[in-house]
């Protein structure tokens, strides 16, 4: 029990620094410094179905080119008025018409693409397109020109959902946020469709080439690759208790992450998969591709359908559950905690 003359004492000093621009640290150390993560995000989910009709709204609302980029944001309830799906995660679902370019522009923030609903419609990155299909991950680099764009109807262009994921509260964080409008609508194109793909795409690339960019140098992954290895993995009988088969998304010039900043990531789970409980210091943002099942978090219970996007904050424990087979997209902030050497986890059961 501290005296009260002592109090007083304290409390006077505390004014008399603070007119200093000070502050005591050891009345702050435990929340500066806590013994194990206390994240202000939760977990959450948002049901295509019931927000796909609003999505679609906006459509009529307001044109591509006068929104820049047509999206709704996936605000988590932890994190209000921020933007953000998780402290260094964003999250938003974006629409494109038929007929309809979203105007090219670059910034130093770095962008996925997932396809969650429709095909046909492309994205130009740095002088070359590629054509959207569903479960396509794609990524725009930083500071890297892009564009969006979708064929008239009566060419067969149909509307086009997909899921953006960016690092836009880490860059506010870091006070490190630029963009730039091309001059143009739309960027020249410069290489035919699947060049990059061609260069990079197959265990090769140009014997000449010296890659720099931590970026990878092809920016479409289709998600036919993506299936198809989870199927072979899973048909050799490799499946883990906790994760299923997943498997992460590579920079293929250099075996590392597609983007330096965000992991991204491809799971399958079989029909009645009771996974074990696990946790990590990673937040991830989950898309369901395929299937039912359930996402257990804490006291959390996330029923999940297909393209439901659900989120999981730092160090809250989670086990997955499934209806039918299920596969799962995802993408964390794992990178950027792994080169800070602070990346844990634990594996339960």
């Amino acid at each position: 029990m501290i005296p009260e003359s002592q109090r007083e004492d304290r409390a006077t000093y505390y004014e008399k620094i603070a007119f200093e621009r000070l502050a005591p640290l050891w009345e702050s150390l435990h929340n500066l410094v806590p013994r194990q993560p206390n994240p202000q995000a939760q977990a959450a989910i948002w049901k295509y179905a019931q927000v796909r009709d609003l999505v679609m709204q906006a459509g009529s609302l307001i044109s591509a080119e006068e929104a820049v980029r047509r999206v709704l944001i996936l605000e988590n309830p932890g994190l209000p008025g921020k933007s953000s799906m998780t402290p260094s995660l964003y999250a938003g679902l974006q629409l494109i018409l038929p007929g309809e370019i979203a105007p090219s522009h670059r910034h130093t923030q770095s962008a996925l693409r997932f396809i969650v609903e429709g095909q046909g419609a492309w994205t130009a990155v740095n002088g070359e397109r590629t054509t959207m299909r569903p479960g396509d991950f794609i990524i725009t680099p930083s500071w890297t020109w892009h564009d969006h764009g979708n064929p008239p109807l009566e060419e067969g262009g149909e509307p086009v959902v997909w899921l953006d994921g960016l690092d836009i509260p880490l860059l506010l964080h870091l006070d490190a946020g630029f963009a730039e409008n091309y001059p143009e609508v739309m960027q020249p194109v410069k290489r035919p469709e699947g060049d990059s793909f061609a260069r990079f795409g197959h265990n090769m690339m140009p014997v000449r080439d010296v890659i720099s960019d931590p970026t990878s140098p092809i920016f479409s992954y289709p998600y036919e690759r993506s299936r198809e290895a989870l199927d072979t993995l899973y048909r050799n009988g490799e499946l883990d208790d906790w994760d299923g088969v997943k498997l992460r998304y590579v920079n293929p010039a250099t075996g590392g992450w597609p983007m330096p900043t965000m992991g991204t990531f491809m799971q399958f789970l079989p029909k009645d998969f009771k996974g074990k409980e696990y946790r990590s210091t990673d937040s991830t943002v989950y898309c369901v591709v395929e299937g039912r099942g359930t996402a257990y978090v804490g006291e959390t219970t996330l029923r999940f359908d297909p393209h439901d996007v659900f989120v999981i904050p730092s160090w809250q424990p989670v086990r997955l559950e499934t209806d039918s087979e299920v596969v799962l997209f995802s993408y964390s902030d794992r990178p950027v905690l792994a080169a800070l050497n602070v990346l844990r986890e634990e594996r339960r059961g």
